[in-house]
């Protein structure tokens, strides 16, 4: 398991690196697609860059929860959360 994660700068600096562009240029890329990303799994789309890497908003069902301090139960309502599936590039890589 990776020692470390890697931070947006870090992750800027590899990018302008490789392809020789300016790190702002890169930043303002990185932070247009995320932004995309973002409103696109907002409005209900899925966003998928095949064999990489997939988004997409699923639906969650009304539950009953502990409070984790108290033991007391809880109720926790409907709602949305993001679902990412790793596509086989990037599975395969990890292997």
């Amino acid at each position: 398991m990776a020692d470390k994660s890697i931070t947006k700068t870090e992750l800027v600096a590899s990018i302008a690196s490789a392809t020789g562009q300016s790190q702002a240029a890169v930043s303002g890329v990185l932070d247009a697609l995320f932004s995309t990303v973002a409103d696109a799994v907002a409005k209900g789309s899925k966003v998928s860059i095949p064999g990489w890497i997939a988004f997409e908003q699923v639906a969650t069902a009304a539950r009953t929860g502990r409070n984790p301090q108290t033991g007391a139960e809880i109720k926790i309502p409907a709602g949305h959360r993001v679902k990412v599936t790793a596509g086989s590039k990037l599975k395969a890589a990890v292997k």
